[in-house]
């Protein structure tokens, strides 16, 4: 997630937020057991978004059990000691509440929406499943199937999706971000039940584990829900890990892509900071603000040169994510009109980058950057789903959520020279790595088997 997309809307709140729109009071607290506890009222609606986030995602996992995180989010609803499976589901819909998860690179996520009165009964589901699980052969051997078709449908037979995976394993040599979350198809081909086991023993322990509720609650009644149901949960160590630094990078690296496609496209990622130290890094204040002169609102500089005016383009954006465990990349990306080479629209892009180095960009330019990215996302915080996202987000990229003041603080002090700085810094060759996608030829369309996944 990126800083704009929860951050920067903030800033209106100093300036236009509605009444009915305001953040309302956030409380934490932790249990005996290390489970962290966070609670966000907002009276506006009698409904709640309970979620439990893991900090444990695909950069946890070793070469060969690559897209373990995510099968175990498929296992966690095939049942426990008292549920069979599918029944956590089935008694969510017959509360009137909807749920689902997901998994990224630095966490995997529950959720349910529910009427708040209900809170209570999905707070005992979710409990339950942390601590009783059962992971049977009987279960997993078809879900494998599912999850590996779900890669075959959305990885490769996606041009674009086979592209981002390139990049990545291209970019990161010893970094896991190199490997896909869903993981590489040799290594579910050969995954156990065994493995989902051993990853849920790791890693799903309540001192792993973070809590948002969002919505029509209080705090001391969301207190005793959870002492009452995770506080019996004992802690367990967790596993040592040791950093995966990336090696310096000394030079351009390439990678082509052959796939059928349309059209072809090219995406350049740059190696940048990201957010460590809220009050020092601020090259990664000035990134995200960079980020948002290029491609913030529809008529930035990228859009704006390089397909209205220069009609080069079918399409471009750029795209910076500094909340992150890891390494992060700056990436620009675009598809060319017919007649134009990737290699061309690749020299183009860099020259937007390097026209702010040598120009940089005028306080008017970004000022009109901010008020267009808080008038897109001002009304994200009728949300309360987005508000738990939000938390959960930062909590899991080691940024606490009481920290957005001071983010918002250092966003509206970032600079013309600043954003010129960090174009001037960040984008030379030596961090650069080039995917370039090859169409090749459609084949007959063909109608692909229905796949069940939790997305």
């Amino acid at each position: 997630m990126k800083f704009r997309n929860f951050a920067l809307l903030l800033m209106s709140f100093a300036i236009s937020l509605p009444a009915c729109a305001q953040a309302q009071a956030t409380h934490e607290f932790r249990l005996a057991n290390g489970m962290k506890i966070i609670v966000r009222e907002d009276h506006r609606t009698p409904t709640v978004v309970h979620m439990v986030w893991y900090r444990a995602g695909s950069m946890d996992e070793t070469s060969g059990t690559t897209g373990v995180a995510h099968v175990l989010e498929h296992m966690m609803f095939k049942g426990t000691k008292t549920l069979k499976p599918g029944e956590f589901s089935r008694k969510v819909a017959a509360l009137g509440g909807r749920e689902n998860a997901f998994t990224g690179k630095d966490y995997t996520a529950y959720y349910q929406q529910i009427d708040s009165a209900k809170l209570g009964e999905v707070i005992t589901l979710e409990a339950d499943r942390m601590n009783n699980l059962v992971l049977d052969e009987k279960e997993f051997a078809p879900e494998i199937k599912v999850i590996m078709e779900e890669r075959r449908l959305r990885t490769e037979d996606r041009a674009a999706s086979l592209l981002d995976e390139s990049l990545q394993a291209t970019a990161f040599t010893a970094h896991p971000y190199r490997w896909p979350i869903i993981g590489w198809m040799s290594d579910l081909q050969r995954m156990t039940v065994h493995d989902a086991q051993d990853w849920y023993q790791r890693w799903y322990a309540p001192n792993n584990a973070t809590m948002v509720v969002v919505g029509d609650v209080k705090p001391a009644q969301v207190r005793a829900l959870a002492e009452q149901h995770f506080g019996a949960i004992a802690a367990r160590p967790l596993p040592l890990t040791r950093p995966q630094t990336e090696p310096q990078q000394r030079g351009i690296k390439r990678v082509l892509v052959k796939a059928p496609a349309e059209n072809p496209a090219v995406i350049l990622a740059f190696k940048v900071p990201a957010l460590r130290d809220i009050e020092q890094d601020e090259d990664a204040y000035a990134l995200d603000v960079l980020e948002a002169v290029l491609d913030g609102y529809d008529n930035a500089r990228l859009n704006s040169k390089l397909v209205r005016a220069d009609k080069i383009a079918h399409s471009v954006n750029a795209s910076y994510d500094g909340f992150v465990r890891g390494p992060t990349l700056f990436t620009l990306a675009g598809t060319p009109v017919k007649g134009v080479s990737t290699l061309e629209l690749e020299k183009r892009l860099r020259a937007e980058i390097e026209r702010i180095a040598n120009d940089g960009v005028t306080a008017s330019e970004l000022q009109r950057v901010k008020t267009q990215l808080i008038a897109s996302q001002v009304y994200k915080r009728d949300s309360v789903f987005g508000q738990a996202m939000e938390i959960g987000s930062m909590e899991m990229a080691g940024v606490k959520h009481t920290d957005i003041d001071r983010i918002i603080d250092q966003l509206k002090a970032v600079t013309p020279q600043q954003v010129q700085a960090v174009a001037r810094k960040y984008f030379g060759d030596d961090a650069l790595t080039i995917a370039t996608l090859a169409p090749q030829p459609l084949p007959a369309k063909t109608t692909p088997p229905a796949v069940k996944t939790r997305h």
